[in-house]
């Protein structure tokens, strides 16, 4: 169960990263403070790795 829920954490993180990367670089357009600031694509990236991270480590575990 735990494996299971480390998986879908993981995901989840990575997914999140991914919507921050694209509102950084502009392509979600939106009245966020997130759009166009790049900070968010560094701290997408982050999130993508360390979501592919837990999700490995999830699956690994299996």
């Amino acid at each position: 169960m735990r494996t299971a829920i480390a998986m879908i954490v993981g995901v989840l993180l990575a997914l999140a990263g991914a919507v921050w990367i694209l509102q950084g670089l502009g392509v979600i357009v939106s009245s966020s403070f997130m759009t166009g600031d790049r900070t968010w694509v560094v701290l997408g990236a982050v999130a993508v790795g360390g979501g592919a991270a837990v999700s490995w480590w999830g699956w690994s575990r299996r």
